[in-house]
């Protein structure tokens, strides 16, 4: 019969275990230590994306980025991105945006976005990635000016092409 490999380690996990107990509290000690950093390590190596991830997340972190650079009175510098998102994923955004939109659909305000490092996956699930970058947003509104340092993109994409379900702003209190 064939073993599975964590099977067989879980064996030999036990079984070295009640070695080190007949052999003295401090080897027990040591022998439940060295276990436990062995049966941790597949929490702490957590597998790295693949190159399909890769390739989604990246278009699709560039494509929040562009989404979100919006210019106040300019109704193309937000309608252009309507390509990017699903037909849902738009919907939702403008839903969120129609707050600040003039009688022409213009936006009321500018908005930017500045990574601040690597986005992070929260999960995947039917090709959609779920994944949040953290960065900077500001926002700009005539001559006022107001920098969100502690942001967060939420984003959902997938498909083929690469189309976002998903994005929202975050403003993460520090």
């Amino acid at each position: 019969m064939k073993m599975e490999y964590s099977e067989a380690f879980q064996r030999a996990e036990v079984s070295w275990i009640l070695n080190a107990v007949q052999g003295g509290t401090m080897r027990c000690h040591l022998a439940m230590l060295f276990v436990g950093l062995l049966t941790g390590i597949p929490a702490w190596a957590q597998t790295a994306p693949g190159k399909e991830q890769t390739a989604i997340v990246t278009i699709a972190q560039k494509a929040a980025i562009r989404a979100l650079a919006i210019k106040q009175g300019d109704a193309l510098s937000l309608t252009q991105s309507r390509e990017l998102f699903t037909p849902e994923g738009w919907s939702a955004f403008m839903q969120v945006m129609k707050e600040w939109l003039d009688q022409k659909g213009a936006p009321t305000f500018g908005s930017s976005f500045v990574p601040s490092g690597d986005a992070v996956i929260i999960g995947e699930a039917d090709g959609v990635i779920h994944f949040k970058i953290p960065g900077t947003v500001t926002q700009t509104h005539d001559k006022s000016r107001t920098v969100y340092k502690h942001a967060e993109l939420d984003v959902r994409a997938g498909g083929e092409p690469v189309k976002m379900l998903h994005l929202e702003q975050i403003y993460v209190g520090r």
